[in-house]
């Protein structure tokens, strides 16, 4: 009779820990599928950005999109010489005007426009990453978390880990 006792709680313990085991992968997909819903949309005909003094349109379905400072020191040009397999935007906080690259597109906007940018994206630190995917026209949708670069010098080694 002790052997039958110990077998339905043995029974009963397999059947709570599948129950637990299934709830814990439920909710680890629910809370990704959570995160993922988090990433913003970008729609480039009401957001206005300048490259030189021209409006801005994305032609490419995907870009790399960093936010940096031009007051930090280097910064243009090493994004200038940055050659990566998707084409490279560069937003300046400090909106100044720099000539393209055959990789990388340097874009400026008004301080409203980058407030807006800025605070849609929940960015804090400069210079910070991410991806973008287009969605449809000009709608663009964030591919990818906020990343802060710690230095640009290692853009490519960041880009090839994502």
């Amino acid at each position: 009779m002790a052997g039958k006792g110990g077998k339905s709680l043995f029974s009963l313990s397999t059947l709570l820990a599948s129950f637990f085991g299934a709830a814990m992968i439920a909710a680890a997909f629910a809370y990704f599928n959570y995160k993922f819903s988090e990433y913003k949309f970008i729609d480039f005909r009401e957001w206005v950005f300048y490259e030189k003094n021209d409006i801005f349109k994305p032609t490419k379905d995907k870009y790399v999109v960093v936010f940096y400072s031009s007051k930090e020191k280097d910064t243009m040009e090493q994004l200038a010489q940055t050659n990566l397999n998707l084409p490279l935007l560069a937003i300046d906080y400090y909106n100044e005007v720099r000539e393209n690259t055959k990789h990388t597109t340097f874009l400026r906007s008004g301080t409203k426009n980058s407030l807006s940018f800025i605070q849609r994206f929940n960015i804090y630190e400069s210079p910070s990453i991410f991806f973008i995917k287009k969605s449809k026209d000009s709608l663009y949708k964030q591919d990818s978390m906020i990343r802060k670069l710690d230095n640009l010098n290692e853009l490519t080694q960041q880009i090839e880990k994502l």
